[in-house]
Order: structure tokens, then C-alpha cells, then sequence
């Protein structure tokens, strides 16, 4: 007897990009994506534009996912949404669509953890892409979030360390504000890193007891090292920007590498995924791929389009929880601060 597809409609609106997807079973069949050009210019994500953009957005991206799978909305089974963490404006936007539309249709409503969702994105069923056997060690590395979590099925999770201030994004962002770059400065800074010298100038990592991170000294560090240069030399970043990119990678990288050698040896587990908008970064890619000659290591890295905020991850969670029956009241709130 052939079993009857599932089809789930994520939503995902915890930041500043809107998105839908709809999974029939665990294969993504559309992934729409509309991010939010208005903040470059000021830097940084404003909450106040981010909900507005969502409010404008989540209708078209919906429909367009539902066209782009080829399905009508009375084939969903159920609907699945990040419930937080994130910006409480932006939360609402996506919560209360799903709630709506779920309740329009007479289906199941699923809310997500959004930190849980990036780990499980390893779980859609594509083509050349090994799942990571449990239990495994993910680490999730974007603007908002640093954190080492133990998995030892798909929702037992303990996080093993995190962040105490700024997410590795963060550091990425604020540093190339720094050095006059635009926003958001990672992607930028990867690229100057490749042309420059990792060594050229050695910045302090932070000292933090067991395995949690902190990047707000770091941040510091190449604020005043950049103050001091530019006074003996006005135009010393212009002239020294690739090796000042390459040494700030490098030291990130640095980070992030030591935190997850200490997790192995402190659990024995080898196998480790990474996942967040960050985990697209070569430099991370190159040295997790070296640590699995050196040390051993299996490393699972998601598809470019399933690290960054996007609603297949959060359909990938709607199914597993579908599978097993665990939907939502109707009266779920958002919440901005949600743990895993």
C-alpha cells in the first residue's frame, strides 16, 4: 500500500528575510526567499522595517512557493512556523499568518524553535548529501547565535556552550564596519581573506571559561588596532585590507575551531555539523575539512541555501513533528528569546 504524501508549508519571518517552502515529505519541492535590501543602508536590521517588509511580503512569497511546487493550499497538511527565537515584530508577522491560514484550512499548526531548525536542516532529503548519524555535535554560526549542541536524536538537544555577548556574525559585521566595508560584511571579509596573509597581524582571542564564546573583546581589539594604525597612517587600511581580513578570519576561525576540539574530547563525538547563515564561510569549510584528516572528524555541511534563514529548514521540523503528531494550540504566542 503506497503511504499517503505529506505536504507541510513552512513560514519563516524571525529576522529580516521572509520566506515559504513547501516539503512533501522530507524533499523540498520549493523554497522561496524574500531578503530585505532597506537595511544596508543603515548598517544593520531595523525592527520596525523588518515587520513592516514581512507584512508586505508573506502573502506574495507564499502563494509563489505554492505555484513554484505545482500544489494548491488544499493539499497541505499542515503548517509549520518559527515560533522565536528572533525579532518579536517580525515573529508576530509569521506566527499570525500560519495561525490564520492553518485554522482557515482546518489543519494542524507546528511551531518551530528557529535554532533547532538549522541543526535538523541536515535532514532534507537531497541528492549527494549524507545525514549525520546520532548522536552528533552541531555548531550554528550566524548574526545572532553561536552555539556547540549535543544531538542525540532530532529533538534531544543540549546545548553544550554559547555565546555570553556577541554572535560570530556580530563579530564578522561590526569589524567591517570597522575597516569601512559595507553590510553585511561577512561575505566580503571571506573574499579580502583569500587574497591576504592569515598572520600578518595577530589579534587576542578571548579567554572563556569551557565552551562558551565571546566575541566582544575581539571586536574591541581591532577597533583600537585599527585607531592606532590609521593615526601613524591614514591610509593604512586602504593599503593592508586583505591581511587585515585574512588576520580577522583567521583569529575567528581560530575560535571556533578550539571551542569544537574541546567538545569532541569532552564527548567523544566525531561527527559534526555545522549550520547558520555563517557555516557558508570558506575559511570554516577548510578547516573543518582539514580536521577530518587531522583529527578524524566527519563533517556534514548543509546546501549554501539551507544555512541562511530560510523556510525549508522550518518545513523539515514541521514534518518530523508531524510524524509524530506533536502540532499547536491555536493560542501559541511567539517568543522572542526561545531556548532549544
Amino acid at each position: 500500500m503506497k503511504k499517503e504524501n505529506i505536504y507541510i508549508l513552512g513560514i519563516e519571518s524571525s529576522c529580516d528575510d521572509t520566506s515559504a517552502a513547501v516539503l512533501c515529505n522530507d524533499k523540498i519541492l520549493s523554497n522561496v526567499v524574500a531578503d530585505q535590501k532597506i537595511h544596508t543602508e543603515y548598517g544593520g536590521v531595523v525592527p520596525e522595517l523588518a515587520s513592516r517588509a514581512h507584512q508586505q511580503n508573506i502573502v506574495p512569497v507564499v502563494h509563489q512557493a505554492l505555484e513554484k511546487a505545482g500544489i494548491s493550499k488544499s493539499q497541505l497538511s499542515a503548517i509549520a512556523f518559527t515560533r522565536g527565537p528572533g525579532l518579536m515584530g517580525s515573529l508576530l508577522v509569521g506566527t499570525s499568518f500560519a495561525k490564520s491560514l492553518a485554522y482557515g484550512l482546518d489543519i494542524p499548526l507546528i511551531d518551530v524553535n528557529h535554532m533547532q531548525a538549522h541543526i535538523l536542516a541536515h535532514f532534507i532529503d537531497e541528492d549527494k548529501h549524507q545525514k549525520p548519524p546520532f548522536p552528533f555535535l552541531a555548531m550554528t554560526i550566524s548574526g545572532g547565535h553561536t552555539q556547540i549542541v549535543k544531538v542525540s536524536d532530532y529533538f534531544d538537544m543540549e546545548v553544550l556552550g554559547e555565546t555570553i555577548d556577541d554572535a560570530v556574525g556580530e563579530a564578522y559585521d561590526k569589524s567591517g564596519k570597522v575597516l569601512g566595508l559595507g553590510y553585511p560584511a561577512g561575505p566580503e571579509i571571506d573574499r579580502r581573506a583569500q587574497l591576504g596573509n592569515p598572520k600578518a597581524y595577530p589579534f587576542t582571542k578571548p579567554k572563556v571559561e569551557g565552551l562558551n564564546f565571546s566575541f566582544s573583546g575581539l571586536k574591541t581589539g581591532i577597533l583600537y588596532f585599527v585607531q592606532r594604525e590609521t593615526k601613524a597612517n591614514p591610509n593604512f587600511v586602504k593599503e593592508h585590507l586583505n591581511d587585515i581580513c585574512a588576520s580577522i578570519q583567521y583569529t575567528i576561525v581560530g575560535i571556533l575551531m578550539d571551542k569544537l576540539k574541546v567538545a569532541v574530547k569532552q564527548t567523544g563525538i566525531k561527527h559534526i555539523a555545522i549550520g547558520g547563515g555563517v557555516s557558508a564561510n570558506s575559511g570554516i569549510r577548510k578547516a573543518l575539512k582539514n580536521a577530518e584528516s587531522q583529527y578524524g572528524w566527519t563533517t556534514y555541511i548543509p546546501k549554501f541555501e539551507y544555512t541562511t534563514d530560510n523556510a525549508a529548514m522550518i518545513a523539515i521540523v514541521g514534518y518530523l513533528k508531524y510524524l509524530d503528531q506533536d502540532f499547536s494550540d491555536f493560542d501559541v504566542m511567539a517568543t522572542a528569546r526561545l531556548k532549544i
